[in-house]
């Protein structure tokens, strides 16, 4: 073999190398800009894991995507759920109850990602995230087909990530006293590197309650798109959207050029339309899950969710762009 053919297989095994370790795209990523280019919002529904079982969870995720569904928004269950109302919390406890894990967790979205490519995003607390293994729960969740985490009480001073040149660059880890009883901080550091294939995204909260200059804070190098909470208080259904909400939006717009979803306290195809005129997603929660709740022993059970979801759908696509 010549010598310059052994310079092309070279440059060939480098190439090769390089796309292996290029990042690929982020589902949510892609859909924010999909939605755009049908000059179209966005249909966000949720639902908690192994609730009634991880068999069913898999069914309802391919029956909400047929219905309109543009991401998933799958909850871990957790014992204690702080952020979320009545609805939700039961829906844990079932979960639980059923034997769910974070394992179950996974397998169950290996089974949605065996026919489906819709973002997922999870929908968790730190806690089991922590007592998991941060580091470990990052590379199982992704492996698993997992897209973005929402920790509810990870505020993002203790979320270390930072987009830099050629993947993540660490913030200097402040030394913590071991004596003091506190975790060091470095143990919310993720390690995970440009190497890795699509790299979990962490969607960040925005409160009503969120003064201007924490705005700017949290919209600081977030990723994915940002969670606006529509209400003060946790979860669940509400009769009416909070008037102060287009300001809000406007006011976050102004900090950042990701797209916005809205959350908490949407159950009902007015309010879907009412909240897609002003964001780009409109995420319903408890409101589904209170039709699982309902019907998670009958046979009709994605039926009867996917008939009180598909309004919700069609409201929210009935907003062009």
């Amino acid at each position: 073999m010549g010598v310059g053919r052994c310079k092309d297989l070279t440059v060939e095994r480098r190439n090769a190398s390089t796309l292996q370790r290029m990042p690929l795209p982020n589902r949510i990523d892609n859909c924010f800009p999909q939605l755009r280019s049908a000059k179209r919002k966005g249909f966000i529904p949720y639902i908690c894991a192994g609730d009634p079982s991880f068999a069913k969870t898999a069914e309802l995720a391919f029956a909400l995507e047929q219905a309109g569904a543009n991401l998933l928004e799958l909850g871990l269950p957790f014992s204690d759920p702080l952020a979320d109302g009545i609805v939700n919390q039961l829906a844990a406890q079932r979960a639980l109850a059923a034997g769910a894990t974070v394992h179950g967790v996974f397998d169950c979205i290996r089974e949605i990602r065996r026919r489906s490519q819709i973002p997922i995003v999870l929908y968790s607390y730190l806690n089991p995230i922590f007592q998991f293994g941060f580091d470990k729960f990052h590379r199982d969740a992704e492996a698993a087909g997992v897209d973005g985490l929402l920790i509810l009480d990870l505020p993002p001073e203790e979320d270390f990530d930072e987009p830099g040149v050629g993947g993540f660059r660490k913030r200097p880890t402040p030394k913590v006293r071991q004596s003091d009883g506190l975790v060091p901080r470095r143990a919310f550091a993720s390690k995970r590197s440009n190497d890795e294939a699509r790299g979990l995204v962490h969607i960040r909260l925005v409160a009503p309650t969120t003064p201007a200059e924490r705005m700017v804070k949290i919209a600081a190098n977030a990723k994915g798109f940002l969670y606006y909470v529509s209400r003060e208080g946790v979860t669940g259904a509400c009769e009416t959207i909070a008037s102060s909400l287009a300001e809000k939006i406007a006011q976050l717009r102004k900090v950042s050029d990701l797209p916005i979803a809205v959350g908490f306290g949407i159950s009902r195809a007015d309010q879907a339309r009412e909240v897609a005129r002003q964001a780009d997603a409109v995420v319903v929660g408890s409101a589904i899950v209170d039709q699982i709740a309902q019907h998670g022993n009958d046979p009709d059970l994605i039926e009867s969710v996917v008939e009180f979801a598909k309004p919700l759908s069609d409201a929210i696509k009935s907003v062009s762009i």
